[in-house]
């Protein structure tokens, strides 16, 4: 079992920046993938970014170039930078986290952190 604890998420201008944080109760080095995903009012959740063991990273184009994850597998974090913020990045962000044990993957969440960003 992993848990999963977000913190950083806040009110902040058009143009402005985040960074978000994900702790997870055990060593990151045995999840084998990460990531952020969000959620706004009336829409599906998608994926924000993933980042595995090896930093290998994915962003949609809707994020590329302005988000950036990244993680400290000694301080059991992911961290997610939000630059040049934009309105329709409002949204709940959950952190995520995949293991994979003899095949079988188990899919983690946590709570979600509020970013809202005002028109």
């Amino acid at each position: 079992q992993v848990q999963l604890v977000e913190s950083g998420g806040g009110l902040v201008q058009p143009g402005g920046s985040l960074r978000l944080s994900c702790a997870a109760s055990r060593s990151i080095s045995s999840i084998y993938l990460m990531g952020w995903y969000r959620q706004a009012p009336g829409k599906q959740r998608e994926l924000v970014a993933t980042i595995t063991n090896s930093g290998r990273t994915n962003y949609p184009d809707s994020v590329k170039d302005r988000f950036t994850i990244s993680r400290d597998n000694a301080k059991n974090t992911v961290d997610l930078q939000l630059n040049s913020l934009k309105p329709e990045d409002t949204a709940v962000y959950y952190c995520n986290a995949k293991t994979i044990v003899g095949g079988v993957i188990e899919q983690y969440w946590g709570q979600g952190t509020q970013v809202t960003v005002p028109a």
